[in-house]
């Protein structure tokens, strides 16, 4: 297994390996603050699945591969009786990867994503991020400019923007793969496998104000998650770890310990 086909993460503290996946567009960045907290208990992997981060880039681009990328970390760092947390895309990643893998997870962590399917909903980001020409576009200034004619949220840009970076002097760039994840959009939104089950402990986090796991959804959540609780994040949407981060640690902490 080449190295360079590894996962790139950040490896923080000691004791039972706590695996942290970022969502669409995200990184290991967006979890440095929570992952510092958490290493205080655990040993801390914060991963960039492919084409987000600093990890690789491949045209090929779905959960399949995305399952097979995080096999691939867990054998190389020879990790066993993980915790998994994933949030919306990490979400489902991780949901595939326990059912297939559920020898190699103690404990199962959803955020703010079902097993269902989704349909494609990122098209105004992406037409905003494909418009981007960093020769035109030369400063983070004007970047957010052009993106704020797609993406009229603040919030939504500023994620965004944490992925402009200068890939040279005076050369910015996107960090991820914007080609593959353009062209494999339709990916992202897929549904579990039916018939697939995990049946260890899994804990769904829900936003309050988020509306990606419906109360009608519980029926299709405890098909494929027998031993699940869900719990909703107060005052939060979406980014409910980032949104309310006091009540996503302690939520985490109590279903972990």
């Amino acid at each position: 297994m080449k190295e360079n086909n590894i996962l790139h993460s950040i490896i923080q503290g000691e004791g039972n390996p706590l695996l942290i996946l970022h969502g669409y567009f995200g990184s290991s960045d967006n979890w440095k603050t929570l992952g510092n907290k958490f290493a205080e208990d655990f040993q801390v992997h914060i991963i960039d699945q492919r084409n987000h981060g600093r990890s690789f880039h491949e045209d090929e681009f779905n959960y399949e591969v995305l399952v097979a990328d995080l096999y691939n970390y867990i054998q190389f760092h020879q990790l066993e009786k993980i915790y998994l947390i994933g949030h919306s895309m990490g979400g489902k990643t991780a949901m595939l990867f326990a059912v297939t893998y559920p020898d190699l997870v103690d404990k199962l962590i959803v955020v703010d994503i079902s097993p269902k399917e989704y349909q494609p909903h990122h098209n105004a980001i992406l037409a905003g991020l494909n418009s981007i020409d960093f020769l035109i576009q030369n400063s983070r200034k004007l970047v957010d400019e052009q993106l704020s004619k797609f993406i009229p949220e603040f919030g939504v840009r500023q994620f965004l923007m944490k992925n402009v970076y200068w890939r040279e002097k005076g050369v910015l760039d996107f960090r991820f793969n914007l080609k593959s994840l353009t062209e494999n959009n339709v990916e992202v939104g897929k549904a579990l496998p039916v018939g697939s089950v995990f049946r260890k402990p899994t804990l769904f986090l829900k936003g309050e104000k988020s509306g990606y796991i419906l109360l009608s959804e519980q029926i299709i959540i405890d098909t494929y998650f027998p031993n699940n609780k869900v719990v909703e994040i107060a005052n939060a949407g979406h980014w409910l770890h980032a949104e309310n981060p006091k009540q996503f640690y302690d939520e985490v902490c109590n279903f972990l310990k």
